[in-house]
């Protein structure tokens, strides 16, 4: 069965990091482009950030550009999302999703698989 699966999530201070995990199982992720979804409390679900299938394409969100980072390690199957300068309005469900065609924008795209999500919370 194909699926993926995100990890990393967790409560932090604002100002402080966390590092979002997203695993392929059932196939081979490097045939993937990869999107992260943010979807805050009581609001509709947006597009963070996404790496083309090469991974020389990356896209940001502006609430996010210069603190969010994306990555792949194709070796082990995985990408990742640093998140550094959390912030409160960071709080809410990230959600991995992966399409077999390079997204042109963050939001519109339609993506092949989508994760359970992880929750991240920014409160002190």
């Amino acid at each position: 069965q194909s699926q993926l699966v995100e990890s990393g999530g967790g409560l932090v201070q604002p100002g402080g990091s966390l590092r979002l995990s997203c695993a392929a199982s059932g196939f081979t992720l490097a045939n993937y482009a990869i999107g992260w979804f943010h979807q805050a409390p009581g609001k509709e679900r947006e597009g963070v950030s996404s790496i083309s299938r090469s991974g020389y394409t990356t896209l940001y969100a502006d609430s996010v550009k210069g603190r969010f980072t994306i990555s792949r390690d194709n070796g082990k199957n995985t990408v990742y999302l640093q998140m550094n300068s959390l912030k409160p309005e960071d709080t809410g469900i990230y959600y991995c999703t992966a399409s077999y065609t390079d997204p042109k924008a963050l939001n519109g795209h339609v993506y092949d698989y989508w994760g359970q999500g992880t929750q991240v919370t920014v409160s002190s």
